[in-house]
Parts: C-alpha cells; sequence; structure tokens
C-alpha cells in the first residue's frame, strides 16, 4: 500500500505542476499542443506496450467495433479536456482551471447517480449543493459562468464514467485512444506545416518540449494506474485534491493571477463542499469496515 500511495502522490504531484510545463509553450497554439501531445504520447504508449508483450492484444482489440466505438467516444472527451486545460492555462486561467479539477469528483458523484442510478446520502448531497452555490455565485457576481472551470470537471468526469465501465487495462484503454486520435492529429499537424504554421523543429526548445509532452503526458497516467490497484479508493480520494491545490498556487503566487474577496467567497463553497464530501465518505468507509469485521 505505502508504493501505491507513492505513486498516487507522484501522479497527482506532476498533474499540479502542469500548469508551468506548457506555460513554457505559451507561444504556440493550444491546438497545436495537443497535436503534439497526442502523437508523442502515442509514440511513448506504444514503447511501453511493446516492451509489456501487450502488442497482439492491442491489435486484436482494435478489430472489435464495440471497443472502437467506447474509446472512441472516451479519446473525443479527453481531446476536449486537454485542449480546454492547456489554452486555459495558456490564456492566463489557471485558478480557474484549477476549480475545475476540485469540483470534479463531486461531477463524478453527480453523474454516477444520473447514469448508474447511485443513490447519495444526505451530507452527499449537502456536498453537490454548496458547490452548486458556489459556481452560481460566481456567475452571478462576474456575471458569465466560469466555462473552464465547468467544461473540465465534466469533461473529465464523463471521461472517468467511461472509463468505469471500459472493459481495458489503463494502459491498453488509453493506447487505443491515442491510436483513435492519431490520425486527425498528425493530419492536422501535417496541414501546419504545409501552410508554414507549424512549429516544431522551427524553434529548437518549444520542439524540445513538444515532444517530450508525451512522457510528460503519459507518466502520471501510468503512475495513476498503479496506484489504483494499490491503495484504497478512500485514499486516492483524499490524495486527488494535492494536483489542483498545486495549480491554484502556482496560479496565485507564480503566475499572479486575480484572487479577489468574490472568486475567494465562490471558492469558500466548494472547499466546504469538499471537506464535508471527504469526512462523510472516510466516515462511511470506516463503518463500513467495521461492520465487516463483526
Amino acid at each position: 500500500m505505502k508504493k501505491g500511495i507513492l505513486l498516487a502522490i507522484g501522479a497527482y504531484g506532476l498533474w499540479g505542476v502542469f500548469p508551468i510545463y506548457w506555460k513554457q509553450l505559451q507561444q504556440v497554439p493550444a491546438t497545436e499542443i495537443i497535436g503534439h501531445r497526442i502523437v508523442w504520447s502515442l509514440v511513448f504508449a506504444s514503447g511501453v506496450v511493446v516492451c509489456k508483450k501487450r502488442l497482439m492484444v492491442m491489435l486484436q482489440t482494435m478489430r472489435d467495433p464495440r471497443m472502437v466505438l467506447i474509446y472512441g467516444v472516451a479519446a473525443a472527451v479527453l481531446a476536449v479536456n486537454w485542449t480546454t486545460y492547456v489554452w486555459g492555462i495558456n490564456a492566463g486561467y489557471v485558478v480557474e482551471a484549477s476549480l475545475g479539477y476540485f469540483i470534479n469528483p463531486l461531477v463524478s458523484v453527480l453523474l454516477g447517480v444520473l447514469f448508474f442510478r447511485e443513490r447519495l446520502r444526505p451530507l452527499q448531497w449537502t456536498a453537490i449543493a454548496l458547490a452548486a452555490l458556489g459556481v452560481a455565485y460566481l456567475t452571478i457576481r462576474y456575471g458569465s459562468l466560469p466555462w473552464i472551470a465547468l467544461v473540465l470537471a465534466f469533461s473529465f468526469g464523463t471521461y472517468g464514467l467511461i472509463k468505469k465501465s471500459a472493459p481495458l487495462e489503463a494502459l491498453e484503454g488509453l493506447s487505443l485512444e491515442l491510436c483513435l486520435l492519431f490520425v486527425p492529429a498528425m493530419l492536422y499537424l501535417m496541414y501546419l506545416e504545409s501552410k508554414g504554421a507549424g512549429t516544431f523543429g522551427h524553434v529548437g526548445f518549444s520542439s524540445i518540449l513538444l515532444a517530450l509532452g508525451g512522457i510528460v503526458t503519459a507518466t502520471p497516467l501510468l503512475m495513476f494506474a498503479g496506484a489504483a490497484r494499490r491503495s484504497p479508493l478512500s485514499m486516492v480520494g483524499i490524495l486527488q485534491y494535492i494536483a489542483p491545490t498545486l495549480q491554484f498556487s502556482i496560479g496565485v503566487w507564480i503566475y499572479g493571477e486575480e484572487f479577489s474577496r468574490v472568486r475567494f467567497t465562490g471558492f469558500c463553497f466548494i472547499w466546504a463542499a469538499l471537506v464535508i464530501y471527504t469526512m462523510e465518505g472516510l466516515y462511511a468507509h470506516r463503518r463500513k469496515e467495521r461492520a465487516l469485521s463483526e
């Protein structure tokens, strides 16, 4: 379990400092970054698949129309999440992006109710209501929805929803998603190059960062997959707040993004919701363990 916790801390820690990495590519359009992220992530993931001798499994899976449909939808949702996140970071919305991952656990719970008819306990409903109040408060005071946060929360929540019932292991599933995204990503990058608008190979430092984006993307995903198998879900659930907390801190303290009293008040609703949700979940988990041991 100790190794699993260390893997989870490592994965969430890497996700937490992602804004610093993507900010180094601020001059590159978000869509081009995502194109390279897909291509180089596939290169890295394919190498891992070959090393683990899972290539034949992957090839057989790609012949199954049902698998292609499931993971095609997951891939599309993942592409929306990645593009929104990178664009938000490089447009100066690191704090709002962190908000998306703060509310993501509550969105995932709500999606579980809607699609799997899961039953929530009263305090869980209280947490969701508080988060909704926080979003409503920010919307009313600022005059617009925090759409970056909502797109990130709902896209990643939907991705998790699909993966919950998806049959493949994490590595094979991610590799198949990247395979399905590879052709449109490569065609787009070739189009940019034909127009003389491509970055890769023309700006040395940016080219290196774009190529390394594959390792940067896949490493925390594989670490998280290992953590999920070795650690209690309750512990992983608590550790997931490392990522948005680091992102939030980077946005405020490193990049100097605005964090006014209005924004602080809206965040307080959401932080209170997360405290209630986490504490209630821990209490319910311990009560269940006690009941099983009797």
